[in-house]
Formats: C-alpha cells, sequence, structure tokens
C-alpha cells in the first residue's frame, strides 16, 4: 500500500462529509480526547483483505461525522503503533497527518499482509477469538472455518486425499475402478507395470489400503453413504428470489437432491437444468439454417457445475454442505463451499493459473476424461455466453461460498426467433412456451400433459401462467368451456385458417 499524500487525505476528509459512512477499506475514529482503545478488531480485518484499509482519526461518526481533529497526532502514533505491535503477525501502518481550520486529522493505512501469513489476529485474544474479517463497514470474527482455510492453504492440506474409514476396496464398484486403472495406465508404461493394489497407493486413491475421499466420490456406488451432504441440490424458484411463491403458493417449480459419484452428478444436473429450461429453435432469416439455443448454454453451465464439483472444499467443515444449483426467472446460480482457494481474485479469474484445492481429485477426472485440468473452465463459459448473446458471468466470493451466476439470455442483437413450420409432430421444442405449446396443443391435452409437457411440477401454476392467457386471446380453446375447473378438461389449439 501507498502512502496516502496530504491532497489525497484532505480529499478523503471532504469525501465522508459527502458521503457519511464508513466503507470496505475506511473506518473512522475521533480520537479526540485520546487513543481509541480497541483497534484490535479493525487492524485484524483491514490486514485480512488483499486491499488492506485506511483508519481516519479525527472525525466522529456519532456526531454526524463532525470534524473534531484528534487530541496529539504524535501520541496517538505511538500508541496506534503499541496495538500493532500486539498483533500477529506484527503490523506496520503507514501515518500521514493533515492541519485543517485549526484541526490536525491522521490516517493509519493499514496493508493487507499475504494470503500465506493470514490470519492477522489480536495475540491477547488468540487466533480463534482475536480473528477478524470487514464486512461492509463492520468488523466480524472470523468463523472457525475461515480461519482453517488459511491454514490449509499455508500447509497445503489435500482433504480429497483424507481416508475414509467405513470404506475399503470391497466397497467400490470394481467396473469403475478398473475403467480408471485402465486410462490411468495408457501411455505410462511404469505404472502399467504395477499390479492394482500399487496403482491405487500411488495415485492416493487409497492410503495405507483405505480409499480417500477422492476414490469414494469418483468409484463408489453410492458415496452419500458416506457423506449424505456431498451432493448436489437443485430448485427452480417461480421468482427472482428464493422465498418467493408462485400463483398457487407453491415454493419449487422443480426441487431434486442430485447424487452419486461426482459423473453421475454432473450428468445429472445438466438433466435438471435441461428439464427446467427453454430451448429455442432459431432460423437465420438469410440462410434459413436452423440452430437450437437454450436459455443458458449447456457448455457453459457443465463447466460451471464440473467446477464446483471438483473444486469445492471438501475439509471435515463443509462436509454437510452441498453444492446449489439454482434456476431463477432471471438467472441461473451455482453455489460451492468454499471461497477462491490460496492468492487467486476475482479479477484474476481465467487469466492466471490458480493452486488446485484438490489436485488428486482434479487429475483424477482429467485421466477419466471429464475434465481438461488446463484452468480453460472460466474462459469457456465466457465464450459461450459471448456466443449465445449473453451478459459476462458473475464470479462472486461471499462468506464460505463461491458463486457462479449466468444472466438470462438475451438474445443477439436484432435477432428474433422464427416458429418452425415442421411436419414432424417430433419437433416441437422450440420458439417461445406459447409456440411450443399451441404446436403441442394440436392435439387435445389434459392440464397433467401440459404440465409435464413443460417441465412444470405445480400444474395450476403451468395452467395459470402459461395457459389461461392464451386462452384469454381465443388461441387456445376448452372442450369444456363452461366447466373451465373440470377434471375432464382439454386443451386445443384453436384452428387458423
Amino acid at each position: 500500500m501507498w502512502q496516502v499524500t496530504f491532497v489525497e487525505l484532505a480529499e478523503l476528509l471532504n469525501h465522508i462529509q459527502r458521503l457519511h459512512a464508513e466503507t470496505q477499506t475506511l473506518e473512522l475514529k475521533a480520537a479526540g480526547k485520546g487513543c481509541p482503545t480497541r483497534l484490535y478488531d479493525t487492524l485484524s480485518s483491514f490486514s485480512n483483505q488483499d486491499e488492506g484499509g485506511t483508519i481516519l482519526f479525527g472525525v466522529d461518526e456519532q456526531q454526524n461525522f463532525t470534524e473534531v481533529g484528534v487530541y496529539d497526532a504524535q501520541d496517538l502514533m505511538k500508541h496506534v503503533v503499541e496495538q500493532c505491535n500486539q498483533m500477529s503477525p506484527v503490523l506496520r501502518p503507514v501515518f500521514t497527518t493533515l492541519s485543517k481550520d485549526g484541526k490536525v486529522f491522521l490516517s493509519a493505512e493499514i496493508p493487507g499482509i499475504d494470503v500465506s501469513d493470514r490470519p492477522c489476529f489480536y495475540a491477547g485474544k488468540g487466533r480463534l477469538k482475536g480473528s477478524y474479517v470487514r464486512v461492509g463497514d463492520a468488523d466480524e470474527p472470523m468463523t472457525e472455518y475461515e480461519i482453517y482455510s488459511y491454514e490449509a492453504f499455508r500447509r497445503k492440506y489435500q482433504d480429497d486425499i483424507r481416508p475414509v474409514e467405513r470404506a475399503s476396496l470391497q466397497t467400490l464398484d470394481a467396473a469403475l475402478l478398473n475403467a480408471y486403472l485402465l486410462k490411468l495406465k495408457e501411455d505410462r508404461p511404469n505404472l502399467a507395470k504395477m499390479d492394482a493394489k500399487q496403482i491405487c497407493e500411488l495415485m492416493s486413491m487409497t492410503k495405507d489400503g483405505v480409499p480417500t475421499l477422492a476414490s469414494v466420490l469418483l468409484f463408489s456406488p453410492y458415496p452419500q453413504a458416506y457423506f449424505p451432504q456431498l451432493c448436489i441440490t437443485a430448485i427452480s424458484v417461480p421468482g427472482t428470489e428464493v422465498g418467493q411463491t408462485g400463483a398457487a403458493g407453491e415454493r419449487f417449480l422443480d426441487n431434486q437432491r442430485i447424487e452419486g459419484t461426482l459423473t453421475q452428478m454432473l450428468d445429472g444436473a445438466l438433466g435438471f437444468v435441461k428439464k427446467n429450461t427453454r430451448t429455442k429453435t432459431i432460423i437465420d432469416p438469410q440462410t434459413g439454417k436452423r440452430t437450437d439455443r437454450s436459455d443458458y448454454p449447456m457448455t457453459a453451465v457443465r463447466e460451471a457445475v464440473l467446477n464446483a464439483l471438483v473444486h469445492r472444499d471438501y475439509s471435515i467443515h463443509t462436509e454437510g454442505m452441498p453444492v446449489q444449483l439454482l434456476l431463477f426467472e432471471d438467472r441461473f446460480e451455482v453455489r460451492s463451499p468454499g471461497g477462491l482457494y490460496g492468492r487467486l481474485r476475482i479479477d484474476q479469474l481465467g487469466k492466471v493459473q490458480p493452486d488446485t484445492r484438490s489436485p488428486v481429485l482434479a487429475v483424477a477426472m482429467e485421466v477419466l476424461r471429464e475434465t481438461e485440468n488446463r484452468y480453460s473452465g472460466i474462459p469457456t463459459m465466457r465464450r459461450e455466453l459471448a456466443q449465445a448473446g449473453m451478459g459476462e458471468p458473475e464470479f462472486r466470493e461471499e462468506r464460505g461460498s463461491f458463486v457462479v451466476c449466468f444472466p438470462q439470455t438475451v438474445g443477439k442483437p436484432g435477432e428474433e426467433p422464427h416458429p418452425i413450420d415442421d411436419a414432424d409432430d417430433d419437433v416441437y421444442d422450440y420458439g417461445t412456451t406459447a409456440e411450443r405449446l399451441l404446436h403441442f396443443c394440436q392435439t387435445p391435452r389434459t392440464r397433467q400433459e401440459i404440465a409435464a409437457f413443460l417441465g412444470i411440477k405445480s400444474v395450476p401454476y403451468a395452467i395459470k401462467a402459461h395457459v389461461t392467457p392464451l386462452v384469454e386471446q381465443g388461441l387456445i380453446v376448452l372442450a369444456i368451456p363452461d366447466k373451465p375447473r373440470s377434471p375432464k378438461q382439454r386443451y386445443t389449439a384453436a384452428q387458423t385458417e
């Protein structure tokens, strides 16, 4: 962190009068009568974030951000340094003073320390109680997991190779394990000379003969018998936030728990997204070429889910947390336990080679040809979304989790879907939902058939949201118009001349 100049400090004071608030990197202290006795929380939280932070003395937040000045800048610096010396590791603040309207102001810049030295904590409280993280304008105690995550990176813990004592080689799926071993031996002559037990031990599929977490996740007939929450929970929400309800009061349009090996969970997640999103067929008016487009490019969806499964945190602190897949009206999100690993920052995603939290699992998935393991996932997501005319994928690091968010498809400028006049009755998954329904209802359909066709579990919601508007427009007619709620009701597309 560079030192704030006198001009910058003056501008900062003016900014505070306009803003009337603290920020992620700014803490205000009055210090009109003496040095604040508790700076430890802020010293810890600022040093534990990459950008560090600035403590500005001489502004009283409790008096509507009045500029009161400090009692004695020289003495104040001495006491701040004393408190910095009680931090572990010791902090070295950078001071700047400014005289304004007969008052003296002091800024103390607290540099962010390297990830390998975190968490910085107040030695008087110890690591567990003296470590803090900045959340908005507040200093919050770090959770046990947040503290562990720094320790895991510093000591290079590999949770993917911790032994699963309840498992044995006999409890693994022999066919899956043998297929892995055969692929592993390809172009590896030294491994080809070894027997299965030797290879499993060498490649960390077992540790002292006991299957590791990686092998259980890849080759167990049912990994969730050992770790019930190492799964995917997938929901489709009738709104833009969890908790919003649909027309019939339903909280979820679809709700599924996806289990199995990593490969099976990946396939299950893709199936869930396909089931709960639309596919449009676009006709190029100039060439007549027909192309299908999903709400979300499935290649990008696959990369997001795969990254979550391979790179999530598998420590004992998060083994009770599933990967979450959420479909909203306006976006698709994948949430995985554990934030970014190591020194990697959000703005570096897809641009620098990251540290790998679970290297054995990542290599095994490469051997199984599920992933390239060449750090191409983020660039692939960006490329696929751009080609689909969508905005940039959003990446967020929240406390204890990492979020990938895709915006809803907006389409390429000037491009509109063109409905297809196709005699093939099997071709119905195109255009808007209304166009699909009209094609589907060329044959009289029940309420249940329509809901199943749309992939919506709530029959009342499917009818109210998608069918009733078409009935009101005269595009769909009722077989029993005087009894619209009749269980024998059938819905048929109106005949057009």
